[in-house]
Parts: structure tokens; C-alpha cells; sequence
């Protein structure tokens, strides 16, 4: 048992190492991507902008505040083409916030409550309201 300790502990050690390393780069790609979609939609090009919010979310970490505001980013832009009147763009948005946070389920499903506001703004959209 004595030689198995410190083979243990450094397997430890080497597992918390590479968690920490991809959860670290994971936050650096989530926020790379926000940035990509929020200097899309300042330039007005909106399904890029659509597309770096989308992947911002599928860069999901636990807690990450970018997550939201990637989340409220796709949300405006569908709110923002249905004041336009551009129903096409507008369920492009909604559907890439919902199809996002259905893509992060793993044992819980984050984003029930986009998923819930985009599934109604999807369904009046399809149904011409």
C-alpha cells in the first residue's frame, strides 16, 4: 500500500491538472466566440452574430457569466428581426438559443427557462402570429 500512495497521489495530481487546464481553455474559447458574436452584430451581420452566441453557449461552463449573456444576446437579435419583420432571421435566433442549451444537457439541462421562452416565441413565429 505504501509503494500505491504516491502513484495515487500523482495520478490525482495529473487529473485535477488537466480538468483545470480544459475548463480553463474552455473559458477562453466561450469567451473568444461572444466576442466574435457581439463585433458581428455591432457590424449588422447578423447570422455570424447568431452563430458566436450559439457556439459561446455550446462552450458551457457551470456559473460562466458569458453563457447568459450569450444567451441574451440571441435573444435580442430574435427580438430585434421580429421588430424588423424578418420572421426567418427571428426563428433562427430562438431556434440556435434552444437548439444551444439542448446541445449542454449532460446530467441537468441548463437554460430551461430560454428553452421555455423560446419554444413560445417559436411556436406564435410558425404560426404567423
Amino acid at each position: 500500500m505504501a509503494k500505491a500512495r504516491p502513484f495515487i497521489l500523482n495520478t490525482l495530481l495529473v487529473v485535477a491538472i488537466s480538468l483545470s487546464l480544459l475548463w480553463i481553455n474552455t473559458l477562453q474559447r466561450q469567451h473568444e466566440q461572444y466576442g466574435l458574436g457581439t463585433a458581428a452584430w455591432k457590424r449588422g451581420d447578423v447570422i455570424a452574430a447568431i452563430a458566436g452566441y450559439g457556439s459561446a453557449i455550446h462552450m458551457y461552463t457551470p456559473g460562466s457569466p458569458v453563457v447568459k449573456k450569450a444567451a441574451a444576446g440571441l435573444w435580442d437579435i430574435g427580438e430585434a428581426m421580429e421588430r424588423r419583420g424578418d420572421r426567418r432571421l427571428a426563428l433562427i435566433a430562438y431556434r440556435s438559443l434552444r437548439s444551444s442549451f439542448y446541445a449542454v444537457r449532460g446530467l441537468t439541462q441548463p437554460g430551461k427557462a430560454w428553452i421555455a421562452r423560446c419554444d413560445s416565441r417559436i411556436a406564435a413565429l410558425s404560426a404567423g402570429k
